[in-house]
């Protein structure tokens, strides 16, 4: 419940504070800045004075070409006008941290490393393009990462991208002080790079003869040659990637690639059908562990990628292994009998043991995702941990190192705001403000513990994202949301700071050719439920700034004539709630519409009859009549999950109550397999052993519609009854979820 009053506080904060004084418009915010009096006029060119040298001088020069700040090298000292750069090996910040000086005469940076100088740098540029390079105001920055990896995940095999695209995406992380580029190059939709060895994984495995993955995983899921007239996809030759590199290195990113295994690895068996069970093609999506031949392609592929990529970490997948077909191959039962393995994870273990020798043999380390814990994980691992936080938080226990990426945080292929205002997405719903609240550290760590999470990262899985435009869209401003996590530290965040700094941020964006999500104008209620009062604390807010909201809750339309929102509105009862945001008295977006209960079940005793999913606990069964509605999206904290379960519930209202309205709200999403129940009947009962119908409520919406759907189960009549029953039964489908928000019960 902490949570959600504080959420509910930071909505009603009239001016927040922010903790970073004058922060301007730098992102991430600094953890220490001073605004002094006067300004650098930016006039004639900076005069470059470092003691940086070969390379490291070379890329610096090179990288101030590409922005609007003039700059020369001339190796002369200077005493006006000057950008000065220096390396100082006792500095007392880590690596990536820098001072940034400006006054009149000119701007200093000092720092340990080049990265710490190329951070300072992205400061000085973005306080420079606040005056449109006129100049800069003077200040004095000391500042540093809270975390060492910041970073972002592409996934190049649903759909592919050019070298311009992930260049450009190379200029937004140095924007933003991101350092780790995740290169996702390889799974079961395409094969994106080359490997000399094994030609046929590019003139084969990287095409598909549909124009997108959506056709694709509908049809027949082949894969067609290179020269196929219908063919669609792509790869990068190593020299592209050696290009991509050289473009990575000079903005201070890492690019760690991704050699999945060993699941989604459909593309890879049709190519060489040899390495799965069945010896076949389009049989198997996992490698066969028993098969010599197939550690022998391992190795021989990842010799090629450490060979190209200097990264420390090579990235080997392990996530969704079906190991379904490891069970009743011979060879993989006989690896198993000669390693005296028991079982399927222990089997997938030994692969990640052995692939993580051969990497350590070539001076380098394993990273996964957290499926490479099953079995036993490998002792000198890094894991990365997207189902939730648990597979980190058991990692770092067993003092493993950790990259926090879960998807209630950090999946940037969820929807950003109402589903049926978005394009098509896989599910799920993420806001900037939820982003931006992230903390990868759990609050139960010790500080051992905290020192192991790396850092974090968002991921982009683009089965629904076409197009270049889309996946950039779904990209930003959510990822700036996470530099700011990756970057700042929990007492210098302030999401009316960073909101205001966003809403300015994207305009640029924009101008610099990305096509970026440009926020919500519609209404959020986040709300306090008071036990004590019996009422209900509802605010109202707007992602995008300078909107006006109106509202009503009379049931009417909200025009810019009704009632201002300035503060607070109670519920005691209930409320049939209207609000629109307005922008210069006309209308700005959709109108909300939403009914707030305090109702009758609200704190009652409920009983379930089957259990709820510990993946989506919400607040157990007590969420179901905590006065909390649930969002567009289940993984708010307020939504209870059931997989493969149907709901049973009863609920105790202590005594016999009239009843006039009871009602829940049900939601389905295709693509993770959320389905609205079958119907919802509603049973009542003065023992809680006698049940009798009241309704059942049904729905005609299809299991195949594909866009993220709402329903309300409502009964409305006169009744009277101690005990409610809510029972909604899951749908005939192999598999599948049931959220429900809360039982209003009136």
């Amino acid at each position: 419940m902490n949570r959600r009053i504080s959420t509910f506080l930071f909505a009603l904060s009239l001016l927040a504070c922010a903790p970073v004084a004058n922060s301007q418009n730098i992102i991430p915010a600094p953890q220490h800045m001073t605004v002094g009096k006067g300004q650098l006029v930016l006039g004639s060119k900076l005069n470059l004075v470092t003691n940086l040298e070969g390379k490291e001088l070379e890329n610096m020069q090179e990288y101030i070409k590409t922005t609007q700040l003039k700059v020369e090298y001339t190796g002369k000292k200077s005493m006006r006008n000057y950008l000065k750069m220096t390396l100082d090996p006792e500095f007392k910040l880590g690596n990536e941290g820098y001072t940034l000086k400006v006054n009149s005469k000119g701007a200093e940076i000092v720092a340990k490393t080049s990265d710490g100088l190329f951070y300072g740098l992205q400061s000085l540029l973005q306080l420079a393009e606040e005056r449109n390079f006129k100049s800069v105001i003077a200040v004095e920055i000391e500042d540093e990462p809270r975390f060492e990896y910041r970073g972002l995940h592409l996934d190049e095999s649903r759909h592919f991208s050019s070298k311009e695209f992930v260049k450009k995406q190379l200029d937004a992380l140095a924007r933003y002080k991101m350092n780790r580029f995740h290169w996702h190059l390889t799974d079961g939709a395409g094969w994106r790079l080359e490997i000399k060895k094994y030609p046929r994984l590019t003139n084969f495995a990287a095409w598909r003869p549909y124009e997108t993955w959506k056709e694709w995983w509908k049809a027949d899921r082949l894969y067609c040659n290179q020269d196929d007239p219908a063919a669609r996809g792509g790869f990068y030759t190593q020299e592209d990637v050696k290009e991509i590199l050289e473009y990575a290195e000079m903005r201070h990113i890492t690019i760690v690639p991704e050699i999945e295994m060993p699941g989604h690895s459909e593309e890879v068996l049709a190519a060489y059908p040899m390495l799965s069970c069945a010896n076949d093609m389009y049989k198997n999506s996992d490698f066969c562990i028993g098969k010599e031949a197939t550690f022998a392609f391992l190795e021989d592929v990842l010799t090629e990628v450490i060979d190209l990529f200097p990264s420390h970490y090579i990235h080997i997948g392990g996530d969704e292994a079906v190991k379904s077909g490891w069970k009743t191959c011979p060879d993989c039962q006989r690896r198993m009998k000669e390693e005296g393995l028991e079982n399927v994870d222990e089997l997938q273990s030994y692969m990640i043991h052995r692939i993580e020798e051969f990497v350590n043999s070539k001076g380098r380390d394993i990273i996964g995702w957290d499926e490479i814990l099953e079995g036993g994980l490998a002792p000198n691992a890094t894991v990365m941990s997207w189902r939730g936080e648990e597979g980190g938080i058991t990692a770092a226990k067993a003092g493993h190192r950790v990259v926090m990426t879960p998807g209630g945080f950090c999946y940037l292929d969820n929807y950003q705001t109402d589903p049926s205002t978005q394009p098509e997405a896989i599910g799920g719903y993420l806001t900037l403000e939820k982003v931006y609240s992230y903390n990868p550290v759990p609050a139960s760590f010790t500080e051992e513990q905290a020192d192991l999470i790396l850092g974090v990262q968002g991921n982009v899985w683009r089965e629904y994202m076409p197009t270049l435009e889309h996946t950039e869209y779904m990209i930003y401003p959510r990822l700036i949301a996470l530099s700011e996590v990756g970057w700042t530290n929990l007492e210098n965040k302030d999401w009316e700071s960073f909101r205001k700094r966003v809403n300015l941020e994207i305009p640029r964006l924009i101008e610099k050719g990305y096509n970026p999500f440009t926020l919500s104008t519609m209404i959020d209620t986040p709300m306090r439920v008071d036990y004590d009062k019996k009422e209900i604390k509802v605010a109202l807010q707007c992602e995008r700034l300078g909107m006006d909201i109106h509202y009503t809750t009379d049931g009417s339309e909200p025009t810019v004539n009704s009632p201002l929102y300035k503060d607070s509105l109670t519920v005691k009862e209930t409320m049939h709630l209207k609000a629109r945001a307005f922008k210069d008295g006309k209308p700005a977006g959709d109108i909300l519409s939403k009914r707030i209960d305090y109702h009758k079940a609200i704190g009652k005793k409920v009983t379930l009859a089957k259990p709820y999913s510990k993946n989506y606990p919400a607040s157990g069964e007590k969420s179901l009549v905590d006065g909390y509605r649930g969002g567009k999206g289940y993984g708010d904290g307020l939504w209870l999950g059931f997989l493969n379960n149907d709901v049973d519930a009863v609920i105790d209202l202590g005594e016999k109550t009239d009843l006039s309205y009871i009602s829940t709200l049900g939601m389905q999403a295709k693509g993770p397999y959320v389905w609205l129940p079958k119907y919802v009947q509603i049973q009542i009962s003065d023992d809680g052993k006698n049940f009798t119908d009241l309704a059942r409520l049904t729905h005609d919406i299809s299991t195949e519609r594909e866009e993220v759907t709402f329903h309300d189960f409502i009964w409305e009549g006169k009744a009277s009854a101690r005990y409610v029953r809510i029972y909604a039964p899951i749908v005939d489908i192999d598999g599948g979820w049931i959220f429900l928000d809360e039982i209003i019960v009136q």
